[in-house]
C-alpha cells in the first residue's frame, strides 16, 4: 500500500454496498467466539465496524448484537468516506458513534479495540496488499482482540471470513444459509480476498472444499431429515481429515470453522 500522510485515513473509498441484517451470520459468530472477552472488559469493551457503508445499519446492529453478551461493550463506525460519516451521524446514541477514518482505525485517546470487524471492505485491493492490512488492523486490537475480515453476498446468504488475533490468523470460518447451497463449494465466490485467487488445483482451500464437496455428497442420505442434518453429517466427515473447530451447535447453524494454518496459501493440499 502506498505511503500516505498521517493526517489522511489509510484506505480507498468502497462501494458502500450495504443492507440491513446482510452480517447477521458474522455478528452471530463473533458474539459466541468473543463475547466472553467483550463482557469482562466492561466499559472498556470498544468494537469498530470498520468500512460500514454508504448506511449504518451494520455498525447499528452489531451494537444491538453485542450488547446481548456484552451489555457494556461501545461500537465505533469507521468510514474513509466523509460524506459517509456525515450522513450516519443522526444514528448515534449511547454506546454507538461515528469517526471518519481508515485501516488507521482513528478512536482517539489512546484507545484500542478487542474487535474490529471489517466485512466486505478488502475484495477491491490487491491480495498482495492484504497481508500489510492484515498487520496494520492487528496493531491496533488491544491485547486479547479479534479481527474478523471476510466477505458476503448482498443479503448474507453466503459468507466467508478470518478471524485474527494481534499474533495474525487463526481461522477462517464458512457460514451459509443451507437451503442456498447446492453444494458447499458455492462458498467460493465468496472466499476473502486472501483465498479467492487460491481456489485452483494444487491449493488447500481448493483441496478443502473439494473434500467437503465429496463429503456432502455421501450425506445425501442424510437430507430425508433436513439440511441441517446432512450438512452436519458433512462436516462430521470432513472434521476426519482437516482441523475443524466448534461445537456441533454452530455446524448446526451452517458454519464451520477450520484452522488457518491448514488452508493458507501454500500451506501444501490434503
Amino acid at each position: 500500500m502506498a505511503p500516505r500522510s498521517s493526517s489522511r485515513p489509510v484506505g480507498t473509498v468502497t462501494r458502500g454496498t450495504t443492507n440491513p441484517n446482510r452480517l447477521r451470520r458474522m455478528d452471530r459468530w463473533i458474539a459466541t467466539r468473543h463475547g466472553g472477552v467483550l463482557r469482562r472488559a466492561g466499559a472498556g469493551a470498544v468494537a469498530v465496524d470498520l468500512g460500514y457503508g454508504a448506511a449504518p445499519w451494520t455498525a447499528v446492529e452489531l451494537l444491538l448484537r453485542l450488547r446481548t453478551v456484552a451489555p457494556r461493550v461501545r461500537v465505533v463506525g469507521v468510514e474513509i468516506d466523509p460524506e459517509r460519516v456525515a450522513g450516519a451521524r443522526p444514528y448515534e446514541r449511547e454506546g454507538l458513534s461515528f469517526r471518519h477514518g481508515g485501516f488507521e482505525v482513528p478512536l482517539g485517546g489512546g484507545a484500542q479495540p478487542l474487535l474490529i470487524r471489517a466485512a466486505n471492505v478488502l475484495r477491491q485491493y490487491e491480495e498482495a496488499e492484504v497481508a500489510a492490512v492484515w498487520e496494520r488492523l492487528c496493531g491496533r486490537l488491544a491485547p486479547g482482540g479479534l479481527l474478523v475480515e471476510g466477505t458476503c453476498d448482498e443479503i448474507g446468504r453466503r459468507h466467508v471470513w478470518v478471524a485474527l488475533g494481534p499474533e495474525g490468523p487463526r481461522t477462517v470460518t464458512f457460514a451459509a444459509r443451507l437451503a442456498s447451497l447446492e453444494r458447499p463449494s458455492d462458498l467460493a465466490e465468496r472466499l476473502p480476498k486472501a483465498l479467492i485467487h487460491r481456489n485452483v488445483p494444487g491449493e488447500p482451500v481448493h483441496a478443502f472444499l473439494r473434500d467437503f464437496d465429496r463429503a456432502w455428497a455421501a450425506a445425501a442420505p442424510y437430507a430425508a431429515y433436513g439440511v441441517r442434518q446432512r450438512w452436519v453429517r458433512a462436516v462430521a466427515d470432513v472434521a476426519g481429515v482437516w482441523p475443524v473447530e466448534g461445537r456441533r451447535e454452530e455446524w448446526g447453524r451452517g458454519e464451520v470453522t477450520v484452522r488457518w494454518g491448514a488452508l493458507a496459501p501454500g500451506a501444501g493440499a490434503v
